[in-house]
């Protein structure tokens, strides 16, 4: 308990009654100081008992007393104590009236109490209060440390913590999300803070903040020891942290920090591992890869998987933080629903393997759509450092790898030419060639490949190029074809020829054919 002016009152020794300002006498007292001044104001800090004799004051002057306390009760300062038999026999009527006025606290020392034995009394209190506060400061580090070590781990720690603070606690991953809460109610409580911790995140660690409402007060802090956030701890109280509380919480921060740089630890060797598993996956090797992949990453292996190549969508960009980014939304993602999840992080891009139909691919949507959505908000231009393009595979299994990686490379390149974040691979299987014909290097063999038939037909010869199209589009049915011109089947005839000759080739070949149809389609107005 805070040494508080009460307690001066009940303390045996000092035999101080009190004069003025009975309700606040349940005020903490930092310190006692002495001071004659006629404006100690300078020299306090707040928080202080300020004992006098009034030597220097007059203390039977209303007015002067009025000025006087109220100086000391805007300074912070929380009770007087007047030694009565020095220069008054008792406390003067006007410093009475002043602090009653005033509402500060006013104490009578008698004169056999020296202040130096209330400066003693204070001084040994507060060192008294701060040794409890260190005691149970290292109680609750020994108990914390032990939560941390137990199976539950975090969820373990965040119950001890909760406890000690009289409050909740929660910890976020990397995106903000909440991965445990104590006890279970605050989990929906900590969840709208989820702005507040993205916010503290995009500071350099460490870091805090304090948010408060009309619920509770609650102190973010961050995790890691990296320049990046690796999560968050939120402890919400209904009144600012005492010394012991604030132990607790550097100890829960210093602890979930080891463990997650443990576990980042733990996560750069599984990546590794990953790389291997992956390289011969490609190679064609899936027994040794499943055999290499064990338990770590067997189950995705054995079932449906995607996968997912990343890059930055601003050419030149080496390591984007959009790709840290992405990892730890797949990531995060995949922790909270227990998926087994295979990253792995290369120069200037990212290749993930996950289940199909999974949390982690829905991960990987959300945040093209939200790069999307952000870019359609914005003028167009350069993309951001932190954007990124993303081509998805189809379901494949771990005998399919090469193919779904080719697969990922191809709906990645389109991606990039159609300036979308992300293209999936079945929606290009599933859909039609025409719209891959927007490239700007297919329409210049387009126009290149139409270009003497449409000089022939401004040139007013004929109409060439209208009938190359009719002709391809009936499938070389003559009688059709030139129906829908409105000419003889005849003069539809002489224009084909008229056609082989000027290209030189011959419309017999379907490969011709098809070129010319294609070329006319990529040239057609939109």
């Amino acid at each position: 308990m805070p040494l508080t002016l009460a307690s001066l009152v009940q303390h045996s020794a000092l035999k101080l009654s009190v004069r003025a300002g009975e309700g606040r006498l349940d005020t903490p007292v930092r310190w006692a100081h002495v001071s004659e001044l006629a404006d100690p104001v300078p020299y306090m800090e707040g928080g202080e008992l300020l004992l006098i004799t009034a030597m220097k004051l007059d203390a039977e002057d209303p007015e002067e007393m009025r000025r006087y306390v109220r100086r000391l009760s805007a300074a912070g300062v929380v009770g007087i104590g007047f030694a009565i038999g020095v220069n008054y026999e008792a406390v003067p009527e006007a410093l009475v009236e002043a602090a009653t006025a005033e509402d500060m606290p006013l104490l009578e020392v008698p004169r056999r109490t020296p202040f130096l034995a209330i400066s003693k009394a204070v001084s040994a209190a507060l060192a008294a209060d701060q040794y409890r506060a260190v005691t149970a400061g290292f109680e609750a580090q020994r108990e914390l440390t032990r939560a941390a070590l137990s199976a539950d781990g975090p969820a373990e720690l965040l119950t001890k913590l909760a406890a000690h603070v009289h409050g909740w606690a929660a910890l976020y991953d990397t995106s903000g999300a909440v991965v445990a809460a104590a006890p279970d109610w605050a989990a929906r409580r900590a969840a709208r803070l989820t702005p507040d911790v993205e916010r503290l995140r995009e500071r350099p660690a460490p870091a805090s903040a304090v948010v408060g409402g009309s619920e509770d007060r609650v102190e973010l802090q961050s995790l890691g020891t990296g320049r990046r956030a690796r999560g968050a701890l939120a402890v919400g109280t209904g009144a600012p942290l005492g010394t012991a509380e604030r132990y607790a919480v550097h100890s829960a921060v210093a602890l979930l920090t080891l463990t997650t740089e443990r576990s980042r630890s733990l996560h750069d060797a599984e990546s590794r591992l990953g790389a291997a598993v992956l390289r011969m996956l490609l190679a064609g090797q899936a027994e040794h890869a499943q055999a290499v992949a064990g338990d770590l990453y067997g189950a995705l292996l054995d079932a449906p998987f995607r996968i997912l190549v990343a890059e930055p969508a601003l050419a030149g960009t080496a390591q984007p933080e959009g790709l840290a980014l992405l990892a730890d939304a797949v990531e995060s993602a995949a922790a909270r629903t227990g998926e087994t999840l295979l990253t792995v992080p290369e120069p200037g891009r990212l290749v993930v393997l996950a289940a199909d139909g999974g949390s982690a691919v829905q991960a990987c949507v959300a945040h093209a759509e939200a790069l999307e959505s952000r870019r359609g908000r914005e003028a167009a231009g350069e993309p951001e450092p932190d954007e990124l393009v993303l081509g998805l595979s189809a379901p494949a299994m771990a005998s399919g790898v090469a193919a779904a990686f080719k697969q990922a490379d191809q709906a990645l390149a389109v991606a990039r030419r159609r300036g979308r974040p992300l293209v999936e691979h079945e929606d290009l299987a599933a859909g039609s060639v025409l719209p891959l014909l927007a490239d700007e290097a297919v329409r210049a063999f387009a126009d290149g490949t139409l270009r003497a038939l449409r000089e022939h037909d401004e040139k007013g010869r004929g109409d060439l190029v209208a009938s190359l199209q009719a002709w391809l589009s009936r499938h070389g049915q003559w009688d059709a074809a030139a129906a829908d011109l409105g000419v003889h089947r005849h003069t539809l005839r002489y224009r084909m020829r008229r056609v082989e000759e000027i290209l030189g080739r011959s419309l017999d070949d379907p490969d011709v054919r098809m070129e010319l149809w294609l070329a006319l389609k990529a040239t057609a107005p939109s």
